[in-house]
């Protein structure tokens, strides 16, 4: 069940202060061996990543990397999926792309843009990344969800190579993957996972080429090794456990807030199902739904461990209240199941993705809504962003002058430069002026 605390006592304010810190990952105790294993594969490249694989995923493997022109053939597995997965994985796709291609077209315009300013222009040159990688965990559960959300947004920028690493099982879930990533895009696929296959994709070997950056979620081992390569390329963030704040008034139906909550739950027992209320006996009939649902979910026991460790219920005092929670845990998911919702959503300054209304849920997102579900977590939504279209382009300013622009701003430049110590600086305008003494 989840603990209930009531605005305006110690236990209120002491739970929602340890959410601040919900975000950080403790890394000591993996980053010792991802150091290792990343250096291991920056220096020997196919052979450690197959090593790795070996020892960790338990299985040999053969090819390494698998181009879709010869091993990964992703319409043949996309032909042989069940005629209901195939439907809906063409729908989320196709309304995936639709929405990117919209965000695109919003932010591009034509590749860039140019200000003139009399014989002197000004402009931004907006280009794709060349190669991206991008991560699909195995372990507990195959998400090709996730390979359209990640892939379809890079391939909508303009990505020409989208590289896959994910561990394939050698069963039946590897055809909703591959299929996945023909939807997507996909041109070629690296069959590891773990820092092994983060390493591969940073660094490059043999058979794996090195991308320009790294997207996609994966347990700590993941998460620690695309923090240590950063750098090396750039990587999307940190994630973390999956969350889902939940604010509900007197009128919201118990049995769709404890569904959502759920909803988020069964993911794994680190994920956060939080609640916010102004209504205790809105929370005290959802704790009562809570038990009755989860008792036949298939995953009932990572949901209940998930609400054990991290299932809350905060009481407040109004409607007020609710949306100044919402911005203080800032969380990866909030749903508004209160009185005029479209309203509420202009209080709500921090949110990953916002889901309106009661008729709203959160798996709409996760699967066929448009936007992509993958999220800033542990409240880094505060300064980051969905992942989109943004997320894999390079950005170039393109600066010229013609001589009489340069003489106008002559002064201006010079002045700088010599206020900073900076005479070579000086002299590369005056000597295309003319007015150098030197």
């Amino acid at each position: 069940m989840l603990d209930v605390f009531a605005h305006g006592t110690q236990a209120f304010v002491t739970a929602l202060a340890r959410l601040h810190g919900r975000g950080d990952a403790d890394f000591a105790k993996v980053e010792a061996s991802v150091r290792a294993i990343l250096e291991d594969v920056r220096a020997n490249g196919d052979p450690a990543v197959l090593r790795y694989v070996a020892q960790f995923e338990h299985r040999a493997v053969d090819t390494l990397f698998l181009r879709a022109a010869n091993d990964y053939d992703g319409r043949s597995a996309l032909e042989g999926l069940a005629s209901d997965v195939r439907k809906a994985l063409e729908h989320a796709a196709d309304r995936i792309a639709r929405f990117h291609e919209q965000e695109r077209a919003s932010m591009f315009g034509e590749g860039g843009f140019t200000l003139d300013e009399g014989g002197m222009s000004v402009g931004m040159r907006i280009r794709a990344l060349e190669r991206v990688g991008v991560y699909a965990p195995g372990g507990k559960a195959r998400y090709p969800s996730s390979v359209l959300m990640s892939a379809i947004p890079a391939r909508v920028a303009g990505v020409s190579e989208i590289v896959l690493a994910t561990p394939l099982a050698g069963d039946a879930s590897d055809a909703m993957i591959l299929a996945a990533a023909h939807l997507a895009g996909v041109t070629a696929i690296v069959d590891a996972g773990g820092a092994q296959a983060i390493g591969a994709l940073a660094f490059g070997t043999a058979s794996v080429p090195r991308v320009d950056k790294i997207v996609g979620p994966g347990n700590a081992y993941v998460a620690c090794a695309k923090r240590l390569v950063y750098g090396s390329v750039a990587i999307d963030s940190i994630a973390g456990p999956s969350e889902i704040l939940v604010l509900a008034d007197a009128k919201a139906d118990p049995r769709v807030v404890a569904a959502d909550l759920l909803s988020q739950a069964e993911h794994d027992e680190d994920a956060y199902a939080l609640l916010a209320s102004d209504s205790l006996k809105l929370v005290e009939a959802v704790q009562v739904e809570l038990g009755r649902q989860v008792a036949s979910l298939p995953r009932h026991a990572i949901a209940r461990e998930s609400i054990r460790r991290h299932g809350h219920a905060f009481v407040v005092a109004d409607r007020a209240a609710l949306a100044s929670i919402a911005n203080t845990i800032a969380a990866e998911h909030l749903s508004l199941q209160v009185e005029a919702p479209e309203i509420f959503v202009r209080d709500i300054r921090h949110a990953g993705a916002i889901f309106v209304g009661s008729a709203t849920p959160e798996a709409a997102g996760d699967y066929v809504a448009g936007p992509s579900h993958v999220l800033p977590t542990g409240g880094a939504v505060r300064f980051g962003s969905p992942l989109g279209v943004h997320d894999f382009i390079s950005r170039t300013s393109v600066i010229q002058y013609s001589l009489d622009a340069l003489r106008r701003d002559e002064t201006a430049i010079c002045a700088l430069a010599r206020l900073e110590g900076l005479e070579a600086h000086a002299r590369a305008v005056t000597i295309r002026t003319g007015t150098s003494r030197t």
